[in-house]
């Protein structure tokens, strides 16, 4: 069983969920991953009243995950060894998910590299989305990191808006610095 994860945020956020599931499945195994998802309920607040209730999602929101391989690695089998594989499917689950969270026209952006608070070496993935409001389309970025250390895995990332909506001012600067934070504080 994969163990609850921990995620440092920034400013006052709202937990939506906390749960475990099968987050993808491998040739040989299923991973399995204890989730926790928070929003910035002030801001999805402001964002559904400017458009009249049109947008009514997490527009910005992040998770932290922890992995475990059902069945277990066999003794001797390294992380490391399957990791190029679970950071694809990561990828690919969490393009996934910002579609299911309202999110249009997502697509891969840059790599990018960061270090956990523990200095552990996350590899980061951008991902550009847009969210519909009222027959136009207002950008929004995302970013995925996932690491390993000491044998476990993990994920953590995010999107938010980096253009305004209705008349609601984002700081997507801000909102990068943030999340990239968040995922580095992940335990």
């Amino acid at each position: 069983m994969p163990r609850r994860p921990t995620l440092s945020l920034a400013s006052d956020w709202r937990e939506l969920s906390d749960e475990e599931s099968v987050v993808f499945s491998l040739p040989t195994m299923r991973v399995r991953g204890h989730t926790i998802v928070y929003e910035d309920a002030a801001l999805r607040a402001s964002v559904r009243a400017a458009t009249d209730g049109a947008v009514d999602q997490p527009v910005r929101f992040a998770f932290a995950t922890h992995l475990a391989f059902d069945p277990p690695l066999p003794p001797g089998a390294a992380v490391a060894a399957v990791f190029p594989t679970i950071r694809e499917a990561a990828e690919r689950a969490f393009a996934s998910d910002l579609r299911d969270r309202g999110f249009e026209r997502v697509s891969r952006g840059r790599r990018d590299r960061t270090r956990t608070a523990e200095g552990v070496r996350v590899a980061l993935r951008q991902f550009d989305a847009t969210v519909p409001v009222d027959g136009a389309r207002v950008d929004c970025e995302g970013w995925l990191g996932v690491w390993h250390a000491d044998g476990d895995v993990s994920l953590a990332g995010g999107a938010y808006l980096t253009r305004g909506v209705g008349g609601v001012d984002v700081e997507s600067g801000r909102y990068r610095r943030e999340l990239l934070d968040a995922i580095r504080s992940v335990e």
